[in-house]
């Protein structure tokens, strides 16, 4: 066995987008190190990306598929998860059936599993883990910009002088963007840094000034901060009528905060309020960082709106360098609210041109829910999985994968796809179908050949 030629890839952990390069030896021992030339971690890795090599083995591992916990050929596994599939379809109809997908897969994976359930199959009915960490920025920005667009990027953080950290434990979750801020500290002694967060994590350790506030607080202390930006004469009124609207809503609800009612939310005393308020009304530079202490929260699309307004109302969106962000759409919206005691919240959904604006609805909002089995059957779930770690759960029956690394699931979705369409013969497919079925087949061919 002869030595490979190193492969640059990228880190499947906390998703900086860290690039590595893996090295497999003659012995077939994998070795990884930090890319020095990718513009995310220039070589930097942190404990986790460091021993990714450590995890490329097949120890822990299925060689082959099983069902029931016994082997069985990848054929019949296959023909089984699509029989099962289209036996289901044909009685409850196609959403009684869903695709629970990981958080790590790669984009060309995602875009066939999408392809399969949304185009062929024709239900909705898949998610990830992924929701949980980013479907409250998601609906924030979306509201905002009218697309899930982030208006910054990591150079922001080493030439800003402001940096708000809301939510965001990075020493610990993010430590590449952790040691590159220290860093930049280190270079420009001013940079200030501010840690919005109950407790007081690694991350406080290089903060000039620390916010220890309430659960939930966020929104009132950041509501309160956009209130006085109006009274300090620093809203940017230029940008605010070229590029936004809704503006005139938003200062109405953030009237309704006083001093006394920001210090009882917060859990603040009124001097940390009114440092930070004044650093940031003080300083051009800003970047606000936020991570899952504002997404996994029950109003976490609204805290994520509660931050952009006030940088919307000072202009500061986009690089430091252009102060502005170029839009995809003609106008950005500002995201306002009805006061806390009226138990409901204003969720305004992203608006440009005909685009619909959404009207108050309750604080918990509608969650869709998932399909059930009726009540005297059994569920049936089928794991793809490369790891034996979940051997039992109560499930009717598993089939599990092995020997099958996170960038070729969409072959194994794809061959799902192709078993499933010999079934067919009792359901013709729709000529849409038919055409995302081909996309699919492209789609695999190209990544068999990869």
């Amino acid at each position: 066995m002869t030595a490979q030629q190193p492969t640059k890839t990228t880190c499947p952990y906390c998703g900086v987008g860290c690039g590595i390069v893996a090295e497999v030896a003659a012995s077939g021992k994998v070795t990884v190190r930090g890319d020095t030339n990718h513009p995310a971690n220039f070589g930097r890795l942190c404990s986790k990306g460091s021993a990714l090599g450590e995890t490329v083995d097949l120890d822990g591992r299925l060689l082959y598929p099983e069902v029931g916990g016994r082997r069985t050929t990848w054929d019949a596994a296959l023909d089984l998860v699509a029989s099962r599939f289209s036996k289901t379809i044909s009685e409850y109809g196609p959403d009684a059936v869903a695709l629970y997908v990981s958080g790590q897969l790669l984009t060309e994976d995602y875009y066939v599993a999408n392809k399969l359930m949304k185009g062929f199959i024709g239900s909705a009915n898949i998610d990830t883990n992924s929701r949980l960490c980013m479907a409250s920025s998601v609906a924030g920005h979306k509201r905002a910009f009218g697309s899930d667009t982030v208006p910054g990027c990591y150079e922001d953080l080493e030439i800003a002088d402001l940096i708000v950290l809301v939510g965001s434990n990075l020493a610990w979750c993010h430590p590449v963007l952790y040691q590159r801020i220290v860093a930049a500290k280190e270079k420009r002694p001013h940079m200030k840094i501010v840690v919005i967060d109950p407790r007081r994590t690694a991350t406080v350790d290089i903060a000039d000034l620390h916010l220890p506030i309430k659960p939930d607080g966020d929104v009132a202390l950041l509501v309160g901060l956009l209130k006085y930006l109006l009274e300090t004469n620093s809203i940017d009124r230029d940008f605010v009528a070229t590029h936004t609207s809704g503006y005139a809503e938003a200062l109405s609800a953030a009237e309704v905060l006083d001093g006394p009612t920001i210090a009882e939310r917060t859990g603040l005393s009124h001097a940390m309020v009114q440092c930070f308020f004044d650093l940031f009304v003080q300083t051009e530079k800003t970047v606000t960082v936020f991570s899952q202490g504002v997404n996994q929260s029950s109003c976490g699309s609204d805290k994520v709106n509660a931050i952009i307004n006030c940088h919307l109302a000072t202009g500061r969106i986009g690089s430091l360098e252009l102060r502005r962000f170029p839009s995809p759409v003609n106008r950005m919206r500002w995201a306002g609210g009805k006061s806390a005691a009226s138990q409901t919240c204003l969720r305004r959904t992203w608006t440009s041109g005909s685009l619909r604006t959404a009207s108050v609805c309750s604080a918990s909002g509608n969650r869709p829910q998932w399909p059930r089995a009726p009540a005297s059957r059994q569920s049936i779930c089928f794991v793809l999985s490369p790891t034996a770690a979940s051997r039992r759960f109560g499930l009717l029956r598993q089939i599990r994968w092995s020997r099958c690394p996170m960038r070729a699931m969409s072959r194994w979705l794809f061959a799902i796809a192709r078993s499933w369409l010999s079934l067919m013969s009792a359901r013709t497919p729709t000529p849409y179908a038919m055409r995302m079925f081909d996309c699919l087949r492209q789609h695999g061919a190209r990544r068999a050949v990869r």
